[in-house]
């Protein structure tokens, strides 16, 4: 008898408003709005007093940062970078927004990363860094400023063993690519101020 009675009360419980609404939550609720387009929702969540959607990972695995880089939505990247977001933070597949700006090819996404110091050289869980990434989808522009923020070309990814360099040098239908990962130079340690005689 408690194997029928018991089924029965949880679907009774599930399909009540109130257990509706336990069972759902601000990021949930957050990560949706900003899925669907509904920015003035999604913007009340993200004001609403101790809010702390800006880091929810939704079922998916996606959190607002990786949204907003899917729909190239340089608005909500910069809205969400000023929240406090973690520009580190991987989706499902361990993709940061960063690697994700490589992917679609969208600089100013993969610019705005950089500027709040995301990690250049953070992987995948296939091991691929935002640099492996671009040479792949060949992005010439996002290749160039991942080598000036100071990306490692020799970094070899999980799935092939090849690294960004190798794998420039394997396309021979974007010589660009292999130039820049050989030529250009990181701006990151570069001096600030006077230079010592």
């Amino acid at each position: 008898m408690h194997r029928i009675f018991y089924p029965l009360v949880i679907a009774a419980l599930a399909s009540a408003p109130a257990f509706a609404q336990l069972g759902g939550s601000d990021g949930e609720a957050f990560v949706e709005a900003l899925s669907k387009g509904e920015a003035s929702k999604a913007l009340d969540l993200v004001q609403k007093p101790g809010s702390t959607v800006v880091n929810y990972r939704g079922s998916d695995g996606n959190a607002g940062l990786h949204i907003a880089m899917h729909n190239r939505n340089s608005n909500w990247v910069g809205f969400l970078l000023s929240k406090d977001a973690d520009p580190d933070l991987g989706d499902k597949n361990g993709d940061t927004p960063l690697i994700i700006a490589a992917r679609i090819g969208f600089p100013e996404g993969a610019a705005r990363m950089l500027q709040k110091r995301a990690q250049v050289d953070k992987t995948n869980k296939l091991g691929e860094t935002a640099l492996i990434v671009a040479v792949q989808a060949r992005q010439t522009a996002i290749v160039k400023m991942l080598m000036e923020a100071g990306a490692n070309p020799d970094l070899a990814d999980h799935a092939s063993g090849y690294s960004a360099r190798e794998y420039a040098k394997r396309d021979n239908r974007s010589r660009e690519i292999l130039t820049l990962i050989e030529t250009v130079k990181s701006q990151k340690t570069s001096a600030i101020g006077p230079v010592k005689p």
